[in-house]
């Protein structure tokens, strides 16, 4: 099985493991968001660096990471900084987005960073090296929130983001009617068979893209997004029933 170990959290081993965004615009909210995890499954948390109100520098970003990472209880973290090119809260260019992730991996905070593919080549190959230098897993990311590109395109980023060393390839769609969910998953599948031994997550957003979040264990996608609170991406499923129905799927397979 394609597996990517963080503490003792194993990404394409058993079910698809959920991961649930903070998106506090400070860190009382950050501390109180992480609170509110207790109790609900949760396997991996994803802090939205974008989504603070006052934009922080390389320092600031590494000591809220280590400040958070203490509050979490042992659970993993995934560390986001998310583009406005890419859906997210803050438009920034590719040296300050490369000096935030590298404050980031350097903090010893995070266990997985986000690295986004469409971000300057000499960036990314430079912060997947720093990441690995550091024990750091590399998830690479492209989303697009207006459609679904055909097949060969996502085929294209899944293999450039294993060719630039990711080791979780993620992609995430804005699908138009179900036909671009099947378009998506059978990508999903078509990569998963070509390299299993590289967890995938992927994903179709919104309402009609839900069932690829439920289901995307039959298709090869190791990992889905659930909400605790707020959501950081259209379609995301509340964490306690999102549980429910992967633990369904996984023990009908």
């Amino acid at each position: 099985m394609p597996a990517v170990t963080v503490k003792d959290v194993v990404i394409g081993e058993g079910r698809p493991k959920i991961i649930v965004p903070l998106t506090g615009a400070d860190v009382p909210a950050l501390h109180a968001e992480a609170s509110a995890l207790a109790g609900h499954p949760v396997d991996v948390v994803e802090w939205r660096v974008d989504h603070l109100a006052a934009p922080a520098g390389p320092d600031q970003v590494g000591a809220v990471a280590r400040e958070l990472a203490g509050a979490l209880g042992g659970l993993p973290l995934l560390v986001t900084v998310r583009t406005a090119a890419e859906g997210g809260a803050r438009a920034i260019d590719d040296a300050a987005y490369g000096a935030l992730c590298r404050a980031i991996v350097a903090s010893g905070a995070a266990d997985l960073v986000d690295v986004e593919l469409f971000r300057d080549e000499e960036v990314v190959r430079g912060l997947v090296a720093a990441a690995h230098d550091a024990g750091v897993a590399v998830v690479m990311s492209s989303h697009d929130f207006a459609a679904t590109p055909p097949r060969a395109e996502l085929l294209a980023r899944l293999r450039r983001m294993h060719g630039l060393g990711a080791d979780i390839p993620k992609i995430a769609v804005m699908p138009a009617d179900p036909g671009d969910v099947l378009v998506l998953l059978e990508a999903t599948w078509t990569m998963h068979r070509e390299l299993p031994d590289v967890p995938l997550i992927t994903m179709a957003m919104a309402g009609t893209g839900v069932v690829s979040r439920l289901a995307g264990e039959v298709f090869g996608s190791a990992a889905t997004f659930g909400t605790v609170g707020a959501a950081s991406a259209p379609g995301q499923v509340d964490a306690d029933e999102l549980r429910r129905t992967l633990d369904l799927l996984h023990r009908a397979r």
